[in-house]
């Protein structure tokens, strides 16, 4: 695929948009072609996903204007939605997902690193919704997940304003978990991934969709679907093996083994 580069090493995948002349924007081709390699991700082999952008300036400097520009209402609700169904489809894929933001982050760029996990950043790293400089409203989800993640009165001035920041910013409001110089950002996302993808992949599974689930429900309905994703655990060969370790290390050190989860 020309515009999405993905590829697997070990049991983690790193997903980039190729559209470096472009500044990586989102065309419908690009979206397209995402959900294409979204759709494609083994779950079963895959541990934990790396989304990041191609070169050193953009990871995604935004939906593609050119584009946008001659969109008419309905053709302007059809492309939200494109883009809508594919980053629904990155927030909801079951294993975790990292945004290695290497740069511009802005619009449907921001809103891309926003539909994962978790989001760490180059020092070079800039984030905005600036839609509204433009006459549109955030198309793919801003005005949603960032005042989820920054809340409210933080997301309003972001977007209301239409002021881009900086990654130290970001990470200040809750926006980014870490920045770290550019030459260094892969590696500390693959140190991240690898982290994650040791631990038992059922239950990490099962604490992401307890997360996502429930916040959007209230504590007492989160709290049910925390006592059913526990209680699933149980029937895992991981929960099996892995307290069974903790208890062989607690009667005999020397008994203790590394743990190789199953995924079953």
């Amino acid at each position: 695929m020309g515009f999405v580069n993905y590829e697997v090493k070990d049991n983690i995948a790193v997903l980039t948009i190729n559209r470096p002349e472009a500044l990586n924007a989102l065309n419908s081709a690009v979206l397209e072609e995402l959900d294409s390699v979204i759709s494609g991700v083994d779950t079963n082999a895959v541990r934990c996903l790396i989304i990041t952008g191609a070169g050193e300036k953009s990871f995604v400097a935004g939906a593609d204007i050119g584009e946008m520009s001659n969109l008419t209402k309905s053709g302007g609700e059809a492309f939200g939605k494109k883009g809508n169904d594919v980053f629904r489809k990155i927030e909801t894929l079951p294993i975790p997902v990292i945004a290695a933001v290497n740069g511009f982050a802005l619009g449907g760029g921001c809103e891309l690193s926003m539909s994962c996990d978790i989001r760490i950043a180059s020092e070079t790293a800039v984030f905005g919704q600036p839609e509204v400089g433009l006459g549109i409203t955030p198309g793919f989800g801003g005005t949603q997940r960032l005042a989820r993640i920054v809340g409210v009165g933080m997301a309003k001035q972001m977007i209301y304003t239409a002021r881009n920041i900086k990654a130290d910013e970001a990470l200040r409001i809750g926006l980014v978990n870490a920045v770290y110089p550019l030459d260094q950002l892969m590696a500390e996302a693959e140190k991240m991934a690898s982290g994650i993808a040791k631990n038992a992949p059922i239950a990490v599974r099962a604490c992401k969709k307890a997360i996502n689930d429930g916040l959007q429900v209230d504590i007492d309905k989160a709290l049910t679907i925390e006592e059913k994703l526990f209680g699933d655990c149980f029937e895992s060969y991981d929960q099996k093996e892995g307290m069974a370790n903790f208890l062989r290390k607690k009667d005999d050190p020397n008994k203790v083994k590394v743990v190789a989860f199953k995924n079953e």
